[in-house]
């Protein structure tokens, strides 16, 4: 059966054609292939399910469920009081075409990982937050404030984490501060000022945090990394060790071993490796804990997105095995928006006040209607379901990934993915480069490996893309991926 229909004010033709799979799938490929073709120009409006059910002689559910399947792809759009709209997307070339350069303004699709999608922030739900929150607020919460946050924050997040992420938080414990760049500024002073001189780090990690580091006065020095994650058991030896024994570690020489020169702190991100998307493994897990009960030392946890989790049980907060000698650092940067400006430090208690003292005596950095904002969002169920619905969007266009992965560029592997928003594709050797410039001419914002190693690192560098597959919009997540596929050998 093959039927035409024109209506709404606007002559639109589509070829409806009932095929083995019925007439939901005919319906729903005309539609989609009309959209891509440019026939249905972005922001058109279609007619309702009813007027297009009787124009057509078919089942009003059909063409309801043909609008569903295309509006869960990002073909088209559907607001309440807005109808159903055809939607905003970036006009991207056929696979068959040549590459094309940059756009004058900038990349067509940002997949540079560590940015959620912003256009799916809960404004409604954020409003109505600050609604209530700022009808309750005490006069008093509108002064300068207690260094450490507003205790209502600070008293939702202690719920929260201790149910989430299996922290054991005390309100009069935690620290709100602005970010997590922030956050490590100040413990960075205070290990200076108890006399540390370096940290140990991932070899894989931002170029921010190390210069934050440096700047505080302290050495960054590398931690190899295997298939099981980070080699904690290098914290045993030779300089890492601090006051303790054992050889040297290749990775982190140049320094006296023991005394003031040794490292008493180490940054980790056990739950999901950034960006190599690697859990640490429990034994190398239990060593770190270990190594710090031993010698004093301090673990800097950050649990960049560890609401996030799709294939495999949740993996707990390491704070958790040992609040007195990790640091427990989160933000809102991941699950809602890096605009927001909000983290938070779980500390231990003899790390507490020293912390809150170099924060200042006022709170000056955070905004204290965002902190009773935030507080409300979490305590009313608002962020727990924002974060389930986010979970599943980003699961989603990660399986798209993969399928679009196997059929079309089979000698790319994504590893890491079972958790996050971003993952890592392994290129042939020698081709990250090429496959990076590639990638410019086809209008994507995207990041090699390399750029993610730490200077000092002493393993071979691997030839990888870092993508983010968060920070598109759903509407403009197909045609992200449409480009990436054309840039991949």
């Amino acid at each position: 059966m093959v039927k035409s229909w024109a209506t709404f004010g606007v002559d639109l033709h589509v070829d409806v054609t009932r095929t083995g799979s019925g007439l939901r799938k005919g319906l729903t490929d005309a539609l989609r292939a009309a959209v891509r073709g440019g026939r249905l120009a972005p922001g058109t409006r279609l007619p309702s399910s009813r007027s297009l059910a009787a124009d057509l002689g078919i089942a009003r559910n059909t063409v309801a469920d043909a609008y569903a399947d295309l509006v869960a792809e990002g073909w088209l759009t559907a607001r309440q009081g807005s109808g159903t709209r055809v939607a905003e997307r970036a006009v991207v070339a056929p696979a068959s075409a040549p590459p094309r350069p940059r756009t004058p303004g900038g990349p067509a699709y940002d997949l540079v990982p560590g940015t959620p999608d912003l256009a799916s922030f809960p404004r409604a739900e954020w409003l109505k937050a600050s609604r209530r929150a700022l009808a309750a607020a005490p006069y008093d919460a509108l002064g300068y404030g207690d260094p450490r946050g507003r205790v209502e924050l600070r008293t939702a997040l202690a719920s929260y984490l201790a149910r989430a992420r299996g922290v054991r938080a005390d309100p009069e414990r935690i620290l709100i501060c602005s970010g997590f760049a922030h956050g490590l500024m100040l413990l960075g002073a205070v290990l200076r000022q108890r006399g540390a001189r370096a940290l140990a780090m991932e070899s894989y990690g931002l170029d921010v945090h190390w210069n934050l580091v440096e700047r505080a006065g302290l050495r960054s020095v590398t931690l190899p990394f295997d298939e099981l994650g980070t080699r904690t058991d290098e914290l045993t030896g030779g300089e890492l060790g601090g006051s303790g024994s054992g050889s040297r570690s290749a990775s982190a020489s140049g320094g006296k071993r023991g005394g003031p020169g040794g490292v008493r702190a180490v940054l980790l991100t056990p739950a999901h490796q950034f960006p190599m998307g690697v859990p640490l493994h429990p034994d190398r897990r239990a060593a770190v804990v270990d190594w710090a009960r031993r010698t004093g030392g301090l673990i800097l946890e950050d649990d960049y997105d560890g609401e996030f989790r799709y294939d495999r049980q949740p993996v707990g907060a390491l704070q958790g095995l040992d609040p007195d000698h990790v640091v427990y650092m989160g933000t809102a940067s991941k699950a809602l928006a890096p605009g927001l400006r909000l983290g938070w430090l779980v500390l231990p208690p003899d790390l507490a006040a020293e912390v809150a003292a170099a924060k200042g005596y006022a709170d000056w950095s955070c905004g204290v209607l965002d902190q009773l904002t935030l507080a409300e969002f979490i305590t009313s169920g608002a962020y727990d379901r924002h974060v389930r619905a986010s979970r599943l969007r980003y699961r989603r266009r990660r399986d798209y990934l993969v399928s679009a992965l196997a059929a079309h560029a089979p000698s790319v592997t994504a590893t890491g993915i079972a958790a996050g928003f971003h993952a890592v594709l392994q290129l042939p050797p020698g081709t990250e480069q090429s496959v990076v410039r590639a990638a410019v001419w086809q209008g994507l914002a995207v990041h090699g490996l390399t750029r993610y190693r730490h200077p000092s690192a002493t393993a071979p560098p691997l030839d990888a893309l870092v993508v983010g597959y968060g920070t598109p919009t759903d509407s403009g997540w197909p045609g992200a991926l449409e480009a990436l596929i054309r840039a991949l050998p």
